[in-house]
């Protein structure tokens, strides 16, 4: 199951990169450019492609067999869950606000 560790702990640190990049939206606090563009490239393109794929994994394993989840600690199971969740609200909000 080490893939699924890997692949948990990949989506904890796009999560991260979203919660970066959701920030430098609100403002923009970043100085290099090149730098910015790579935290917003992986926190809401990689982050939208891996964590729902991660989550989906964990979900079919727990329905399948438990003992494969020991392998992945329950804090990162959790926060990948709490950031799935709040992707989605991030999305909803994002498209049902009329702009201009």
């Amino acid at each position: 199951m080490r893939w699924l560790l890997f692949l948990t702990r990949l989506a904890f640190i796009c999560n991260l990169f979203f919660l970066l990049a959701v920030s430098l939206q609100l403002s923009r606090w970043f100085q290099n450019q090149d730098a910015e563009a790579l935290v917003i490239i992986i926190g809401y393109f990689m982050a939208a492609l891996v964590n729902p794929v991660a989550n989906i994994c964990v979900l079919f394993l727990f329905l399948q067999n438990r003992i494969k989840l020991a392998a992945v600690p329950r804090w990162l199971l959790f926060s990948n869950g709490v950031f799935l969740i709040l992707q989605i609200i991030y999305l909803i909000n994002l498209n049902g606000t009329q702009h201009p």
